[in-house]
Formats: structure tokens, sequence, C-alpha cells
């Protein structure tokens, strides 16, 4: 069972979430990659709530059900601001972010004067990006970007992108992930504004001058919690060299490799995706964290 939250972000920004769990077992925060929404975690949240954890999906600003910029804004700093202050609203939370979600989260975390998470996982993103793995991203996005007469043109357009994925027989899943407009048109549930910024920058926005390396290589070394790196094991976006990189940047990380999983991991193997984060945060999280009464403050 789920219950929908309504969170602040930056500068009071509403945002959407939605949680499994207790809310007085330790949180655990899962920010979705660009273009996404909250739906994007399949039943890795049920799984950690399972196992103890309070797990809340959120959904970025501009994506799903969460407010959209008012000023058509989409930048770095709205996104870790975001990210920073739903994080404090909770007691030492675990961030879990994939490619801008991720990189919001290091941010979040590398930026702030004062500790607000636990521990870190990034999913599929470090500082450093293969351009041509970005590149395809951005294509696929663009795919929608005048709308869709169907869903099953919807589910066509994914099934391009993701051939490894059984395409559903049954499309009315797909509905969590795109509006239909007054037209009658199906399109991504995202703020147009923001696929103007990922047009202006040549791909998705985790490359580029959205998110330029030296300022991510920074607060990747100011980070000091427990962090996990889980990588698609066929991802055409982090590669092995760049998960070295990170490695040198954040000596404690740990990583692991999805095998049969690109750069949508939990889309992918949601199974094993979930039970490298579970192992994560079982073994290195839960012993440093001290009982006491989690609540959102």
């Amino acid at each position: 069972m789920t219950t929908e939250l309504q969170l602040e972000g930056l500068d009071g920004l509403r945002l959407i979430g939605e949680a499994s769990g207790r809310p007085s077992d330790p949180p655990a925060l899962l920010f979705h990659g660009g273009g996404q929404t909250r739906h994007a975690w399949g039943g890795a949240a049920d799984a950690l709530a399972e196992r103890g954890w309070y797990a809340v999906t959120i959904d970025l600003r501009g994506h799903g059900d969460s407010a959209w910029s008012p000023d058509g804004v989409y930048d770095l700093d709205r996104f870790s601001g975001d990210v920073a202050a739903v994080a404090r609203r909770f007691d030492r939370p675990v961030l879990v972010g994939a490619s801008l979600g991720g990189i919001s989260s290091l941010t979040a975390i590398g930026e702030s004067p004062t500790p607000i998470a636990s521990a870190l996982v990034l999913v599929d993103v470090t500082p450093h990006l293969e351009r041509k793995g970005v590149e395809r991203i951005g294509d696929f996005m663009r795919l929608g970007i005048d709308g869709f007469d169907s869903l099953d043109d919807v589910a066509d357009a994914v099934a391009s992108y993701l051939p490894n994925r059984k395409r559903p027989s049954d499309v009315s899943g797909l509905r969590k992930n795109v509006r239909q407009r007054a037209d009658g048109k199906w399109v991504w549930h995202w703020d147009p504004a923001f696929f103007q910024r990922i047009g202006s920058d040549g791909g998705e926005p985790t490359g580029g001058r959205f998110t330029p390396e030296v300022r991510l290589d920074d607060a990747a070394r100011r980070v000091s919690i427990p962090t996990l790196l889980v990588r698609g094991g066929a991802s055409d976006v982090v590669s092995k060299e760049g998960a070295a990189a990170l490695k040198e940047m954040i000596p404690h990380a740990e990583l692991v490799d999805v095998d049969g999983a690109g750069h949508m991991v939990a889309g992918d193997r949601n199974d094993r995706f979930t039970a490298a984060v579970l192992d994560f945060l079982e073994r290195v999280v839960r012993p440093s964290l001290v009982p006491r009464e989690r609540t959102l403050g």
C-alpha cells in the first residue's frame, strides 16, 4: 500500500511523492531520471519497504504530477535545490538517484554546508558520461515532441529505444508516463520547457552545459558518506572508465555492474538492481543508523 505525499522543493515548489512502508523506518528517497516519473522504479520501493525502509519515490520538478518551474527554468541549481530541500525534511535519508536524479543528489550532497543524507546510491550516472549514449537518450525523447496518435505508438517508440525489453501487449500502463493533450495527442509527462533545455544542450540534461564536469567532480570529491554506484552492465551512458573515475573521486564508493541492464537499470533488471541496493543498505548503511523515531519534519 502506498501513500501520496506533497513535499516542498526549492522556494516552496510543490513536489509529489509516493511512500511505501512505515514513516518510523529509516527513509530512502528515490529520484528518477530526466523525462521519467516516480513510477520508473518498478517494484524497488515496495521491496525496500518490505525490508524495513520508508521508501519515497518523488516526481522531479516539471515531471509527472509535480509542479512546473513558474519561469520555465530547469537547471542543475533547481534540481539539486529541490533534492536538498526534500532531504532536509527527513532524518538522514538515503538518496537514490538515477541519471538526472543522481546528478542532482550528488550535487545536493556535495555542495550542502551541512549533512543532508546518510548514504548515496547513484544509478548509472557519474560526472563523466559517454556522449553517444547521452545523445541517444535525447533522440528518443525528441520522438514525442509533437505527440503520439495513440498509446500503441508510444509503446512502439519505447520498444525502439529499449529493444532488449519485451513490448507490452497491454499499453495502459504507459498512461503513467504520458498525458493526453486537448487535441487528443499523447505527449511525455513533463513540462515542454524542460525539453527546450534538452534541445539547447544537445542531449539529456545529464551532460553538456547542464552539468559541467568540473562542478560535478568538485561535488563528488566532497562526498564522505557511504556511496554505491549501480551501473548497467550494457550501459552506453556510463562506461567502465567513467565508473573508475568516480571511484578515484570517491575512494570509499562501491561499484556494482548489473548484467543485462542498460542505462535504465531499474527498469531493465529490477530484481538485480533491488538486490544490489538492499545489500548495500543492510550491510553498510543500517548499522550506522542510531535507532530513533523518524518522521517528516
